[in-house]
């Protein structure tokens, strides 16, 4: 049926350049939680994070690059793509957790927002503009494009540049096994409402659970014996974060099928949050089973952890653009495909988007 919805005119990413493999940590001596060193080899490590986690190489911002840096290259290149003025957009969104984080410190820097910085890189003057950011875990990049569509279904918007950025390189605790998933980068959204069309969003789900599960994702010092109290890294309970995604997640992406009125097999494409291989593939075949389907089809989940890792809200929108610029072989979609969004993260945050391209 022909409405005014928001849709997706233009995408843009920036992926950095320095490649870092697992045999990288080849070298690396890992603690635990009980700050004991890990007798386990280290190549053993990496390769058993391989086995469980799908990634094989993750990308590293350059030293002098920034969060908000990568944010804006993604922006301008999401702009070019849809084609519009910078001025008129009236929103810029920016999703991210840390802030910019100059290399070789863990202090965070969000004065003046990202948001802010993006919108003065881009040289746009239109005080009625507005920039602000978002913090929402992983999920982040997808909550500013729900936050955009509301505003843009309020009236109060009519296009809005959606962006998700982080540099978790900066971060992580390097004795940490977990800090092996994480990696940089940038990816964005111009979102605009278009009138008398099929495509766009179709709609929502959002859930946050934060009583048991608020710090599944948290700050701890280093697991290195004797590390400096006063400094503190990204931490995660991963077992706690695997097993409640693969819980609730599926739950909410069926919730954003029914509110349209869609069955899973409409579904062409699922972008999922690109945190662990097994997980994502976990979702969708629990989602499957939902619908009491057994199997699942084997190109409907592009992936793009193996080489990039997960960049957090960058994840996302990076190989939603991947995709549309048929840059991820053998992946693409037509013109009325159903597509879905779903990410989940720290808070513990998770949401869906049901969109028709």
């Amino acid at each position: 049926m022909l409405q005014t919805r928001t849709v997706i005119t233009g995408t843009g990413s920036y992926i950095p350049p320095n490649i870092k493999t697992n045999k990288d940590f080849a070298s690396q001596d890992f603690y635990g939680e009980d700050y004991e060193r890990i007798i386990t080899p280290p190549n053993e490590i990496a390769e058993k994070f391989r086995d469980i986690t799908g990634i094989e190489e993750r990308r590293y911002a350059d030293c002098e690059m920034n969060t908000s840096d990568m944010a804006t290259i993604a922006a301008r290149r999401a702009i070019e793509d849809a084609g519009v003025d910078p001025e008129t957009l009236d929103q810029i969104i920016v999703a991210h957790n840390f802030g910019n984080v100059l290399k070789d410190t863990v202090q965070t820097d969000a004065l003046p927002a990202l948001s802010s910085r993006v919108k003065q890189s881009l040289g746009i003057r239109n005080p009625d503009c507005v920039a602000y950011d978002i913090l929402f875990g992983c999920p982040g990049w997808i909550q500013g494009v729900i936050q955009g569509d509301a505003f843009i279904k309020a009236g109060i918007a009519k296009k809005c540049l959606v962006i998700g950025a982080e540099t978790l390189s900066r971060v992580i605790d390097i004795y940490d096994r977990d800090s092996m998933i994480f990696s940089d980068g940038a990816g964005a959204t111009v979102i605009e409402a278009v009138e008398q069309t099929e495509s766009g969003i179709l709609s929502t789900a959002v859930q946050s659970h934060c009583v048991d599960e608020a710090f599944y994702l948290h700050y701890g010092k280093s697991y290195f014996p004797g590390a400096d109290n006063n400094i503190r890294y990204m931490k995660m309970k991963g077992r706690k974060v695997y097993e409640y995604a693969i819980k609730n997640v599926p739950l909410a992406m069926k919730t954003c099928l029914d509110k349209c009125g869609l069955q899973v097999t409409d579904v062409k494409k699922f972008f999922l949050h690109q945190a662990n291989e097994k997980m994502d593939e976990g979702f969708v075949k629990a989602l499957y089973k939902l619908y009491n389907i057994k199997e699942v089809p084997s190109d409907i989940m592009p992936m793009s952890i193996h080489k990039f890792g997960n960049s957090s809200v960058a994840t996302i929108p990076t190989l939603y653009d991947l995709v549309k610029h048929e840059l991820l072989d053998p992946h693409s979609f037509e013109t009325g495909d159903v597509v879905m969004f779903a990410s989940v993260g720290a808070g513990m945050n998770i949401n869906a988007i049901c969109y028709r391209v």
